[in-house]
């Protein structure tokens, strides 16, 4: 069993920043794969950035250079820091993990954006 707990959400101004955080607990390996996912109102859920097990990193074409996302797998922990902030970057926010094929969600996190 895994459980994902995100934080850092909140309301900040465009060209802000802000820190999330993805704290696992569970069958979580530093091999894991996890990522962070995006769903604004209407929308489908996307892709913003993954990380795997050697800290290789891929990000959707919309928020490259502007977040970055890392891993401290002594604290079982995933990171997301966002720059740069844009209000199309406002949306709920998910941390996945994949383990063993098998997907598990944390519950979200708002980040909202203001212009």
């Amino acid at each position: 069993q895994v459980r994902l707990v995100e934080s850092g959400g909140g309301l900040v101004q465009a060209g802000g920043s802000l820190r999330l955080s993805c704290t696992a607990s569970g069958s979580i390996f530093s091999s894991t794969v996890m990522a962070w996912y995006r769903q604004a109102p209407d929308k489908q859920r996307e892709l913003v950035a993954a990380i795997g097990g050697s800290s290789t990193t891929n990000y959707a074409d919309s928020v490259k250079g502007r977040f970055t996302i890392s891993r401290d797998n002594a604290k079982n922990t995933v990171y997301l820091q966002m720059t740069s902030l844009k209000p199309e970057d406002t949306a709920v926010y998910y941390c996945k993990a994949t383990v063993r094929f098998q997907p598990y969600w944390g519950q979200g996190t708002q980040v909202t954006v203001s212009s």
